[in-house]
């Protein structure tokens, strides 16, 4: 029995080495345990989440938090480029660039802001408040103000370092500015703040203008502040090209001022003229009321900055027989020596067509007395029983009518002109005295250069020169013959001498013109005692140097008492400063 309690206890002490090892081996210490691969399997997990953890900061996510903690200690000031000089045909100032400053702070560094807005306020003047605000807003970089006077600026940076003042700095930078003020606003048109062009020829050579611009990136400690002494990295800008403009600043003066009182005078809503060399498309002058003065942009009506000549479509008017006569001339339908039975009135589609004299009786009439007379019924029957519609379509096709002239401006409109598929019944006859058509006048002034000369058509153009460069501005296709184009400029000469022009006469030279009375149209309907008046021509008529038109719109009277002086007074003013000589 001794020994059955021996084998007892034997086997209880085995059966609790075996119950604590097996409970050691839950936890990964018993001898026998199976816990250690586990064990392992958590290390390799944890290690293998970390590796990835680190191959996603580190490769493909490291430039992105590379960059953003170099963002953190550095700032990045842009270095505006010097805007190229914009000249005169005479080598005058129309636009440049001076220097100027951008004052600016960094907030957290001013240590007296009732002082430093004082200051502010004494040497660039403004509202105490909104420099008040702006020095205490949670932020290492605000502008205070932009593009300040140089002077200003230099004299307000010499008593902050007096006076110990801290946060508020100076960097650098350009800003427009115009000689001339209101001359010429219109065609170089603006700049915004950040020197890029917004409208007109600044708008327009934007690229070659304004250069590249550079920057300087300075490195900043804990909060932004720059850290004095630090290496600041300066990528230097690229100025832009100057360029020279075929106008001529004095005539630009002259033009600007006669049109404006021609307004005024005739009672008109708004006026316009171009003055353009025939030969060359080169623009002297241009301008559209009202005028934009960019010496004070916040005076400028949005329409201003619009040169109404490339922008806005008119109904032509009387002018637009000009192009009539020398299609039918070019075309062979009709002679010079022709003479036509002109009835009082015509039937044009469902429209009777009468002419401005008033005339009740049958009256013989070739090309040089149609234009002459400036006779609607003329135009419209030799149009109508003439010419045809398919001639007349491929003749002002080949004037560039409807199509856009290539002009150096932005905004340029094609117009409204139908095509041949659209002609209705009233559409030859009326489009032959320039009704039912809509164009901009910068159309005409390249359609009647083409007559001035020798028939060629040239670009209308205000560059002449960009970065020291010639700009090549080719002639384009024959609208009608050498031969025809004599012939109707001979034709315009006696609508001066004796026709609807005698107003437009310029003493000692001869001059070819046209008058054109158009009537004015709202909702689809002419209103009668409502035109646009407006002459075209040029001189002198024998060797054309000078094309110039001249148009009064929303006015009450006719050409011959409204737009012939202005031209007449205009054009004698540019012969003699272009030094054409006289021809009698």
């Amino acid at each position: 029995m001794g020994r059955g309690r021996a084998d007892d206890e034997a086997s209880y002490d085995e059966a609790s080495r075996k119950r604590y090892g097996t409970g050691g081996g839950r936890f990964g210490f018993g001898a026998g345990g199976g816990g250690l691969p586990y064990v392992f399997i958590a290390i390799v997990v944890i290690m293998a989440f970390v590796a990835v953890r680190l191959f996603y900061l580190q490769v493909i996510n490291g430039k992105t938090y590379a960059d953003a903690a170099e963002h953190r200690r550095t700032n990045t000031q842009t270095l505006q480029a010097r805007r190229g000089t914009i000249y005169d045909r005479n080598g005058n100032v129309l636009a440049m660039s001076e220097e100027c400053y951008d004052v600016y702070c960094n907030p957290r560094e001013v240590t007296d802001i009732d002082a430093e807005t004082e200051l502010l306020v004494r040497i660039l003047g403004g509202d105490a408040s909104k420099y008040k605000e702006l020095l205490s807003k949670d932020s290492t970089f605000v502008y205070v103000e932009r593009k300040a006077d140089k002077e200003a600026c230099e004299s307000l940076r010499d008593e902050l370092i007096a006076n110990g003042y801290a946060g508020v700095y100076l960097l650098g930078q350009t800003r427009r500015v115009y000689p001339y003020g209101e001359v010429c606003g219109q065609v170089l048109g603006m700049v915004n703040i950040d020197n890029q062009g917004v409208s007109g020829l600044e708008l327009m050579y934007n690229d070659e203008l304004s250069g590249t611009n550079g920057e300087m990136i300075m490195e900043t400690g804990l909060g932004g502040v720059p850290i004095a002494g630090a290496a600041a990295e300066v990528r230097q800008p690229k100025d832009g090209k100057d360029i020279v403009l075929s106008i001529d600043v004095d005539v630009q003066r002259f033009v600007e001022e006669k049109v404006l009182a021609a307004v005024d005078e005739n009672e008109a809503k708004s006026g316009f003229a171009m003055v353009c060399d025939p030969r060359s498309g080169e623009i002297i002058a241009a301008c559209s009321t009202p005028y934009a003065n960019l010496t004070d942009s916040a005076s400028i009506a949005g329409e201003a900055l619009n040169l109404k000549l490339v922008s806005d479509s008119y109904d032509p008017g009387s002018i637009f027989k000009v192009l009539t006569a020398a299609i039918g001339l070019e075309s062979g339908t009709v002679q010079t020596s022709d003479y036509f039975d002109m009835p009082p009135t015509l039937l044009v589609g469902h429209d009777i067509v009468s002419d401005e004299d008033g005339r009740n009786e049958h009256t013989q009439m070739n090309l040089r007395e149609m234009l002459r007379r400036s006779s609607n019924v003329g135009a419209a029957l030799i149009a109508q029983e003439k010419i045809g519609a398919d001639v007349f379509s491929e003749g002002i096709k080949k004037f560039g009518i409807g199509q856009l002239t290539g002009i150096d401006y932005p905004g340029e409109s094609p117009g409204i002109v139908k095509s041949r598929e659209e002609y209705d019944g009233s559409s030859l006859g009326s489009m032959s005295f320039g009704q039912g058509l809509s164009i901009p006048m910068v159309q005409m002034v390249r359609a009647v250069g083409a007559i001035a000369n020798k028939g060629v058509l040239c670009t209308p153009h205000f560059a002449v020169t960009v970065g020291g460069k010639s700009v090549q501005w080719s002639n384009e296709s024959q609208a009608v013959s050498e031969g025809t184009a004599e012939k109707i400029t001979d034709m315009m000469k006696t609508v001066v001498e004796d026709g609807t022009g005698q107003t437009a006469a310029v003493e000692g030279y001869d001059v070819a013109a046209k008058t054109g009375t158009g009537e004015e149209a709202e909702n689809g309907k002419y209103i009668e005692g409502r035109y646009l008046a407006s002459l075209i021509g040029f001189a002198p008529a024998s060797d054309p140097q000078v094309l110039l038109y001249v148009g009064l719109n929303e006015t009450p009277y006719i050409a011959y008492s409204s737009a012939g002086p202005v031209f007449s007074a205009i054009m004698g003013e540019v012969l003699e400063d272009m030094g054409v000589l006289s021809t009698s």
